[in-house]
C-alpha cells in the first residue's frame, strides 16, 4: 500500500493512487473513518476486517499521510483514528463509489443506502455532487446524512455478531479436574 520505489517513479496518479489505496479493506476503512467511526474496534465491526489487517491497512494510511493517531486513554495506550487534510481530500472519490454502487450495484426498488441532504436548503442530492436545488457543489461539510433503515439494520448486526464473539470468547472454558 505504500509507495514503492519504482511505483512512484511513474507518472501516471492512477497507478500512484491506486498504491495507497487500491484494495477494498482500504476503501473500507476510509468509508467508516468518513461515517465517523475513530477507534480500532468500530472501524473493525463494520469492515469484518480481522485485526491484523485492520492494523495494517490503519498504519499504511498513516504512512501515507492520509490518517492520524491520536490517544484517548494512556493505560492501557489506545488510539482513535482521525483524517487529516490529505484524507480528507479523498472523500469524492468514496463518493463517486457510493454514486455509482447506487446506481449499477443494486436491484431495481432498492432505495438508497445513505441519504445526503444540502444543510443550506433542506434538499435531497441523491448521488449527485451537487444540489439540483440549489445548483451549486456540494462538499461533505455540506451534507447531513441519514443511514437507510436496511444499512443501519445491516450495522447493527454486525455490532451483535462482534459483541457476541467477543463475549463467547472471554467465557473461559470448563475445568477438568
Amino acid at each position: 500500500m505504500t509507495q514503492t520505489q519504482e511505483d512512484s517513479q511513474t507518472a501516471c496518479p492512477v497507478a500512484r493512487s491506486v498504491e495507497i489505496v487500491g484494495d477494498k479493506w482500504t476503501i473500507l476503512v476510509l468509508r467508516e473513518l468518513y461515517m465517523g467511526a475513530t477507534r480500532f474496534e468500530e472501524i473493525q465491526i463494520q469492515t469484518e476486517a480481522n485485526p491484523q489487517m485492520l492494523a495494517s491497512r490503519l498504519k499504511a494510511l498513516e504512512a501515507d499521510g492520509m490518517v492520524e493517531r491520536r490517544a484517548y486513554n494512556q493505560r492501557p495506550l489506545r488510539y482513535e483514528y482521525h483524517l487529516t487534510k490529505k484524507g480528507q481530500a479523498f472523500y469524492p472519490v468514496i463518493y463517486a463509489l457510493r454514486a455509482w454502487g447506487e446506481t449499477w450495484c443494486k436491484q431495481k426498488g432498492e432505495g438508497l443506502a445513505v441519504r445526503f441532504v444540502h444543510r443550506a436548503c433542506g434538499h435531497d442530492v441523491g448521488t449527485a455532487s451537487f444540489c439540483k436545488h440549489c445548483g451549486v457543489p456540494v462538499d461533505r461539510k455540506d451534507l447531513d446524512a441519514a443511514v437507510s433503515k436496511r444499512f443501519s439494520a445491516e450495522r447493527a448486526v454486525r455490532a451483535d455478531a462482534f459483541t457476541s464473539a467477543r463475549r463467547g470468547a472471554n467465557v473461559a472454558a470448563p475445568r477438568r479436574n
